[in-house]
């Protein structure tokens, strides 16, 4: 027999509170369409975006995570000192090491949480989740906060045609704790790296900063997107995988109240919606028209929108479908708190 005391946790999890900054510069399409050769009609037509929101400079991502970190943390009534663990999801915090977790744990006054960051893209926050649940239930973490967090601007190319116009800025967060019944459903997920190259940084870091044999470029490193085929793989196989988080969860369709997609665009918002089949009653979040597609941070700024504005109620049954680089995926039924 092993001499080992195994940790005893929550039976179940949930997502007691969330909280979202948006960045305080608001661009309209009629900012970005000269560098692009576009237009409005033509942007809003391919991806339903109307207006992104780009971080000013004191717009930091340890600021913008600590703002909705702290909403979070007050909506789920308890203190930061509470907070066990501190998980950022991110790819543009420009710090190789050490993690931006460690900073915003301290800065948010937790008792020196354990804290790091994960790179997922714009599937982060739901693997984020998914981490905090089994933490609790494991019990290494009594609360645990995720943290999505993005200033994509940084990384935009403003001349690319095919994603200048998509990328923005912003935070959300939530803390997950212990719970008396299930309220965070099992995670599918899961990652197509055959098709890594269709969501990608486009530089190499060495080819920015240079080498000893050779110079860098001395710009920054941008995003680049394969449109059409990233279209069509996530409008049809995003819904196989929610639908795989139904099933996983014990949930039917008809049981569902609330669908928040990772806002990446609203033609495959429609077409994950159409495939499978939402009764019309499913209240789908649609974040992406006013706040650009914000990486890790679209579904928790997404969810608070939807609370806010009263789409969502506390005890609705939400799910969670996200995907982006690598191709990384990850679903989840959650219980709006």
């Amino acid at each position: 027999m092993s001499p080992l005391s195994g940790a005893t946790g929550s039976q179940h999890a949930a997502i007691l509170g969330i909280g979202g900054y948006r960045p305080s510069r608001v661009i309209p399409n009629s900012e970005v369409i000269a560098a692009i050769d576009s237009s409005d009609e033509w942007i809003q037509q391919r991806s339903g975006i109307r207006q992104r929101r780009w971080a000013a400079p004191h717009e930091t991502v340890q600021m913008m995570s600590v703002d909705a970190a702290r909403k979070a943390i007050d909506r789920a009534g308890i203190s930061a000192e509470q907070i066990d663990c501190v998980i950022v999801a991110t790819v543009s915090h420009m710090l190789q090491t050490p993690a931006v977790a460690t900073a915003i744990a301290h800065e948010l006054g937790t008792n020196k949480a354990a804290a790091f960051d994960i790179s997922a893209a714009c599937a982060g926050f739901c693997h984020g989740v998914a981490l905090a649940s089994d933490m609790v239930r494991g019990g290494s973490v009594g609360h645990a906060l995720v943290i999505g967090v993005e200033r994509l601007s940084d990384l935009t190319d403003l001349h690319d045609r095919g994603t200048a116009f998509i990328f923005a800025d912003g935070a959300g967060a939530a803390v997950v704790g212990p719970s008396d019944e299930p309220r965070i459903g099992p995670v599918v997920w899961g990652s197509d790296g055959e098709q890594f190259d269709l969501i990608r940084q486009k530089e190499d870091w060495r080819d920015v900063v240079g080498t000893p044999d050779r110079p860098g470029t001395g710009t920054m490193p941008h995003l680049m997107m394969q449109g059409n085929p990233v279209f069509r793989w996530a409008s049809y196989a995003m819904a196989k995988i929610g639908q795989q988080a139904l099933d996983r969860a014990g949930v039917s369709i008809d049981d569902l109240d609330v669908f928040v997609p990772h806002q990446a665009n609203m033609r495959i918002i429609d077409a994950m919606a159409r495939s499978m089949k939402l009764p019309e009653r499913v209240r789908i979040a649609r974040d992406i028209a006013e706040q650009g597609n914000t990486s890790a941070a679209s579904i928790p700024l997404a969810l608070e929108r939807m609370i806010d504005d009263g789409e969502a109620r506390s005890g609705d049954t939400a799910l969670l479908v996200a995907f982006g680089a690598g191709l990384a995926y990850a679903a989840q039924v959650v219980t709006v708190p």
